[in-house]
């Protein structure tokens, strides 16, 4: 699983809360070096699962239980709820079917342990003189034995032409992070799946359903190479209240397409977007998914164009 963005805003923080604008592009550099090689805090363990049969890709189920909804009052963090309306509901139940069947057609791959997980997204860093727009690959050992590596590149922004414009650095092998094979093990009925996301995610978050929406959100890249796994997490999702359909969604990226939406503890929400014809998974209004892939080895990048449709800039091996 990608280190977020997030993540090492959080950890740049707490090595230097003081490190203001006034430092130099040295000491930043340095810094940000330092926050790239620490590993992020780890999440909780999850307990791997055989896999089980692909479930029936039928709708029925799932408007049979947006039918049984009439109007759902959802904790926001904040102390107040959301109500979620009945049509709110079954509109985003509908359009989870249409995401899990199409997720669900996609090509299945065989994966090695010896290989590793590419990904390349775009998103946001802010920084003291301000936001820089980053475009990052990472690689993560499939079976999560072995170091990673990421390699960022600044668009634009304050970082630009200085020693933070380019970085690499090797992810550490964390034990605790969800890995390829783990992910490949979950169950794919979707209430047995739910129920263990519920499980696993015990204690976090503001409220159990936020908690479960944010873990499958960070799952859903590498999902998108594993057509059950994908196709059962959108249909959990449909059993958890909250989420409703955004008809114009934007990802970090500037793409356009279609939404889903729930409700961060800080009251504001988090969009997952993705393409409106081919429905697949762009990313989210915080982080865009511009690739994911398998490949044999660190450095190592697919051939074709990114799935923003532009051709990748050459990323030195590690």
């Amino acid at each position: 699983m990608a280190i977020r963005h997030e993540d090492i805003e959080e950890t740049f923080r707490s090595l230097d809360p003081a490190l203001g604008a006034g430092d130099t592009d040295e000491q930043r550099a340095a810094l940000l070096r330092r926050v790239l090689a620490t590993p992020r805090q780890a999440a909780p363990a999850r307990s791997g699962f055989g896999r089980v049969p692909r479930p029936a890709l039928v709708a029925a189920p799932l408007l049979a239980a947006a039918a049984l909804v009439t109007t759902l009052a959802v904790p926001n963090g904040g102390g107040e709820e959301v109500e979620v309306t009945a049509q709110q509901h079954r509109e985003a139940v509908e359009l989870l079917d249409r995401i899990a069947l199409a997720a669900a057609s996609g090509p299945e791959i065989e994966v090695r342990d010896d290989q590793y997980v590419y990904t390349r997204t775009e998103g946001e860093r802010g920084t003291p003189d301000g936001a820089d727009r980053i475009e990052r690959d990472d690689w993560h050992a499939v079976d999560g034995a072995r170091d990673g590596w990421l390699s960022e590149r600044v668009l634009s922004g304050p970082s630009a032409g200085t020693e933070l414009e380019n970085l690499s650095g090797v992810i550490e092998a964390d034990p605790n992070a969800t890995t390829y094979r783990e992910l490949e093990a979950l169950p794919t009925d979707p209430g047995v799946l739910l129920e263990s996301l519920y499980a696993a995610t015990e204690g976090q978050g503001p409220d159990p359903h936020t908690a479960v929406l944010e873990d499958i959100g960070s799952k859903l890249a590498q999902a998108s190479l594993l057509p059950d796994v994908g196709a059962a997490l959108y249909r959990a999702v449909a059993e958890v209240p909250g989420v409703v359909v955004v008809d114009d969604a934007v990802d970090a990226a500037g793409r356009r397409g279609v939404g889903l939406a729930f409700e961060e503890p800080s009251g504001e929400r988090t969009q997952w977007v993705f393409d409106r014809d081919t429905l697949r998974y762009l990313g989210s209004d915080e982080i865009a998914v511009l690739d994911v892939a398998v490949v044999d080895e660190i450095g190592e990048v697919p051939e074709a164009p990114t799935r923003s449709g532009q051709p990748r800039e050459e990323t030195p091996a590690a």
